[in-house]
Parts: structure tokens; sequence; C-alpha cells
């Protein structure tokens, strides 16, 4: 009996020992720390992972990123992962989280992608570079560079960049629209483009925007062009 009430006495000193240690670890509310359930999939602070379907966000127009997180939440981008994390997520709450996102400035530091696949032909390249720079007006397809902008860093508020983005995750959102499984605001431009697009040209864009290089830090634009190649529910203001 003395040894067991010696446990409990030296059991309750500890517990009161330790109460201020633990109370010191309370974990802070900020919107950087309610962000980490989003880096934990995209990157550290946003950045890109090394997984091959995993885009950036970090420094993505807050248009762009609020858009397609209610996409998700809402049922016109498939993604379960993604629908269950903002299911019960506000519009107001979401473009917070956006904008946090958009104004991080980091360096762009670009995993490689050791994973094996067949190495794409000259002749693929070519295709992709040229739809990237020029498109292809007998398809009506206008150059990614018309919407994306000239450096392909993308335009504010609402036009994503496309420099550095997984191959695997380009060639996937290109087949998702073609498939309708990734619907984009009415006028639905980005399911038009790829849907005229053949089988060959899809991959082969992937190919050449994963080849391009990738400045250290890079930026939308804040000026859109003078007129948008076609009309697009995702460019208006």
């Amino acid at each position: 009996m003395r040894l067991s009430f010696a446990v409990l006495i030296g059991c309750a000193v500890c517990m009161a020992l330790l109460a201020p240690a633990r109370a010191q670890r309370t974990v802070p509310d900020t919107l950087a720390q309610r962000a980490l359930a989003c880096t934990t999939c995209h990157g550290a602070r946003g950045r890109v992972s090394a997984e091959g379907y995993v885009p950036r966000i970090a420094g993505k127009p807050a248009g762009y990123l609020h858009r397609q997180m209610l996409a998700f939440r809402d049922g016109r981008r498939a993604h379960e992962g993604m629908a269950r994390l903002m299911a019960q997520l506000t519009d107001d709450y979401l473009a917070e989280l956006a904008q946090h996102f958009a104004s991080l400035d980091l360096p762009y530091a670009v995993e490689p992608d050791r994973r094996a696949r067949p190495a794409a032909t000259p002749a693929a390249l070519q295709r992709g570079e040229a739809l990237v720079r020029r498109g292809d007006p007998a398809l009506d397809v206008p150059a990614c560079e018309s919407c994306h902008g000239s450096a392909l860093a993308g335009v504010a508020p609402g036009v994503p960049g496309l420099l550095g983005l997984p191959r695997d995750y380009v060639l996937a959102q290109l087949g998702a629209w073609r498939n309708g499984t990734r619907r984009a605001s009415t006028p639905d431009c980005m399911a038009r483009i790829a849907q005229r697009l053949s089988a060959a040209d899809v991959p082969a864009v992937a190919d050449a925007l994963a080849a391009r290089p990738v400045p250290l830090r890079i930026k939308p634009a804040d000026t859109p062009p003078a007129r948008w190649p076609m009309d697009c529910g995702s460019t208006a203001p």
C-alpha cells in the first residue's frame, strides 16, 4: 500500500511539473499554420514537390487558386482528396487561403523527376513547341503564350503559369479537359482547346513545357493582353 501510494504521489508530482511545458506547446492559430495541410502534398511553403502529379501553388495568381479550390469543393474538378479538404470551407476563407499562397515569393526550385519514361522524339518536341509558341490556326488552337503570357508565367488575376509544372500533371489536366472531368467557368476555353488537339498533340505540349528552363523567380504578368485570342470564362474579372 505504501509503495502504491508513493507511486501515485510521484505521478502526480510529475504531471504537475510537466503541465507548464505542455501549455507552452500551443500551436499558433495562423493562416500559415493552417496552410500546412496544403504543403504536405504541394511541398514546403507551396513549392512543387517531386511527385509528378502535384503542381506548385506558391506565387500563382490568387484568382486562379481561388477558382480551383471552389471547383474542387463544388465538383467541377475531380479529386477526392482535394474535395474532402475543401468541403467545409467557405468562399471567403478559400479566398484568404488563395491570397496567402499567391503572396509567397519563393525561388523556383524544381525537384528532378527521376522516373523512367520514353524520351520525347525531336519531332514531338518540335510540334509541342510550335503549339506553345504559335498554336495551330488549322485546328483553331491559339498559342499557349497568347493566354499564359510570353514568359508562360501566367497573367493575374486568373491565368496560371505553365513553367515548372510536372510533365505528368500537364498531361493529366489536358486529358481531364478532353474527357470532361475537369470543367472551368463558361465558356470553357481550355476544354475546347484540349478537345481540338490530337491524341499525339497532348503529350507533345506536355513534353515541350516540361523541357523549358525555369527561371529562379517567375511572377505572373500584371497586365492582360490587349485582346484574348478567344472568349474564356476564366479570364473574366
